[in-house]
């Protein structure tokens, strides 16, 4: 359906996703079809296809168009993967993966954000979504094993319950740094019980807390 938004859609695929070396043509489509200004405050509206990360309240952020692609297309998803991600948020990440195909699992640690982030989804049609409120470092063990999970918030180490509910073979994505210090996104594959990191680019992102914390 068009949407006054849909021109400046257009612009964010062609200008800060595809021109930075995304190819995936299915992640460009789906990136193309989400209404991403459903997913930020309203005030923020005019600004949801800019190249930066937004404030969605309760001191998160929807994260730049650029880094959810370059994040969904480095976990090689395709129709029909498990997904686990860690950080719900706005529900932005959880619809791209949506409309690629995937089977989704979200957690979010605020439960407004939580809340917000299931109407949201119901509201773009993607109603099938799990959502949670809960512990990301606890993982969703229930639901394991995911053939991917990918993390926007980032914590100071790699979560291993998070490891454990990878199948063997499968892929995470996740930043790991101190906020204010120097964070690397990197790529964790599973092997054999075991696991291997790539580190991809430096980045910056809100820090993943504990509930207890």
């Amino acid at each position: 359906m068009a949407d006054s938004f849909e021109f400046l859609r257009g612009e964010m695929v062609e200008r800060q996703i595809k021109a930075r070396g995304i190819v995936c043509e299915r992640l460009l489509c789906a990136m193309g079809n989400i209404p991403r200004h459903l997913c930020v405050p309203k005030h923020l509206r005019a600004l949801a296809y800019e190249d930066m990360p937004l404030p969605i309240g309760l001191g998160q952020t929807i994260s730049q168009p650029f880094m959810v692609a370059f994040m969904t297309e480095k976990l090689g998803v395709f129709a029909g993967m498990k997904v686990l991600e860690i950080g719900a948020g706005s529900g932005y990440q959880a619809a791209v993966l949506a409309e690629l195909g995937c089977e989704v699992f979200t957690i979010e640690r605020k439960q407004a954000l939580a809340e917000n982030a299931k109407n949201t989804l119901e509201t773009l049609g993607f109603g099938g979504v799990q959502v949670r409120h809960g512990d990301g470092y606890e993982g969703w063990p229930e639901e394991a094993p995911f053939d991917a999970i990918i993390v926007t918030a980032a914590p100071n180490y790699i979560p291993g319950n998070l490891v454990k509910q990878l199948k063997d073979g499968g892929k995470m994505v996740i930043p790991v740094g101190e906020v204010g210090r120097e964070q690397w996104l990197k790529l964790i594959t599973k092997d054999n019980e075991q696991f291997r990191e790539e580190v991809l680019i430096p980045v910056r992102f809100v820090p993943m807390i504990e509930t207890r914390n």
